[in-house]
């Protein structure tokens, strides 16, 4: 893993000797390049080869993969997993008296309890497993409005939600009359919080938005906007897909009333994603689906729900994804999100100096506080040419609306082309990306 010794030991030789030779304010600034140096000897090829799609060619082209935000790549350790789980574990969990069923059970609930302490919720009861965010908002916009509102009751949602936050609630809108309410973003791409505050009336139920936007990069004020809220007795939704492998997310700190997140995001396998919802809000709605799992008892008269949370997990679970999911997120706790984000920053600085600095660039979203997310657009160079152009070197952006219509019509543009990072992209691979930008804009 990349705590190696050698950094290790590096780091503490390093702050010993700037603490004989330096004083005041200038340990702590060395301190501080001590701790920046630290970060860069942690992703280094080491990582890399945790990861060996990395190493693939495309076009006969070393592959330069900036598609983060759609899907993270999967470390070895992760897939080995799922191996494993499929050759040596794999039987129906909860339903089964014999050795496997029992072990397959065991280390699902075991991905619970790693999940709880990766978000730091207060039991593993209030983690659910969905099949990623989008069924999760799903399963709150549905049980959540069918128990919780009534028509003329709203909904706030953002100008910079992915779709699998905005469809969700149109449908509950068509069905039961709900009115959905838009917080505008500005200019810099950050959400005015001023208006915000404006929309909230007597019929506002519920507040629904992204901790970090897929597009812009923004990272949104949650704490501010989960206390504004609170304030008027309104739980809030964050979307957590593009938040939860870039920086730390506490739960309980933010006091968030439901939390979702996908675990492809986050290193891990596709058809597995987490809902964390207050206990006293998942044990007030209904379950969203019927079937096995989630009962207690049935009758053709009546069906008794199961406990928290098998009550909204009805079916056979991707036993073997949450397996897998644990093992990622462990990864991730060792590599360490507070490095990741330090590194990931000095991507985003580096790579946005870059782009800046080339004529006819516009880049969206400028918020002072930012993931590693770059949209942009070259002159009059279409999104998808250019996406498509840079494919031919090897190199993965994504292009189009990125779900993000209405998100596009505010910037008054079709799409845009993104770049996002992960802590194995290297500055070498942002160098090879302006390259070919560079390299499209000279056949236009």
């Amino acid at each position: 893993m990349i705590f190696s010794g050698i950094k290790k030991y590096f780091g503490v030789f390093i702050r010993f000797a700037y603490v004989f030779y330096f004083s005041g304010n200038d340990i702590v600034y060395f301190l501080y390049i001590c701790r920046v140096l630290e970060t860069l000897l942690s992703m280094n090829e080491t990582v890399r080869n945790d990861f060996p799609i990395l190493k693939r060619l495309v076009y006969d082209k070393p592959l330069v993969y900036l598609d983060n935000a759609a899907t993270t790549q999967k470390p070895r350790c992760v897939v080995e997993k799922i191996v494993e789980e499929y050759y040596s574990v794999n039987a129906n969990i909860h339903r089964g008296a014999h050795f496997l069923s029992q072990q397959a059970t065991e280390a699902h609930e075991n991905a619970r309890r790693t999940v709880q302490k990766f978000i730091n919720a207060g039991r593993p009861e209030e983690v659910i497993f969905t099949r990623g965010t989008t069924e999760s908002i799903n399963l709150v916009a549905s049980s959540f409005v069918y128990e919780c509102m009534k028509p003329g009751d709203e909904v706030i949602i953002s100008a910079m939600e992915h779709h699998s936050n905005i469809v969700p609630w149109q449908i509950q809108a068509a069905r039961r009359n709900i009115v959905l309410k838009v917080i505008p973003v500005d200019a810099r791409g950050e959400l005015d919080m001023q208006a915000f505050e404006r929309l909230f009336s007597d019929r506002t139920r519920l507040v629904a938005v992204t901790h970090v936007s897929n597009v812009l990069g923004t990272i949104n004020p949650v704490e501010k906007i989960i206390r504004t809220a609170h304030s008027s007795n309104v739980p809030v939704l964050i979307d957590g897909a593009q938040a939860v492998a870039h920086k730390k997310v506490d739960v309980q700190a933010l006091d968030v009333d439901f939390y979702v997140f996908s675990g492809h995001k986050i290193y891990g396998p596709t058809g597995i994603g987490v809902l964390y919802g207050k206990e006293k809000w998942l044990e007030m709605i209904p379950p969203y689906q019927g079937g096995g799992e989630m009962i207690a008892s049935v009758s053709f008269e009546r069906t008794k729900f199961n406990d928290l949370p098998y009550k909204f997990e009805a079916g056979t679970p991707d036993y073997i994804g949450s397996a897998a999911l644990a093992v990622a997120l462990d990864y991730v706790g060792k590599v360490g999100l507070s490095a990741i984000a330090e590194y990931e920053n000095e991507l985003l600085r580096y790579a946005t100096d870059r782009l800046t600095a080339m004529d006819g660039m516009r880049i969206f979203g400028q918020a002072p506080e930012k993931s590693g997310v770059i949209s942009f657009l070259l002159r009059d160079i279409h999104h998808y040419d250019m996406g498509m152009l840079l494919d031919r070197l090897g190199i993965a952006v994504r292009t189009g609306h990125h779900c993000a219509e209405p998100l596009m019509k505010a910037l008054s543009v079709e799409g845009t082309v993104r770049a996002s990072f992960a802590f194995y992209n290297t500055k070498d691979e942002v160098d090879a990306l302006i390259s070919g930008i560079e390299r499209v804009s000279a056949m236009f």
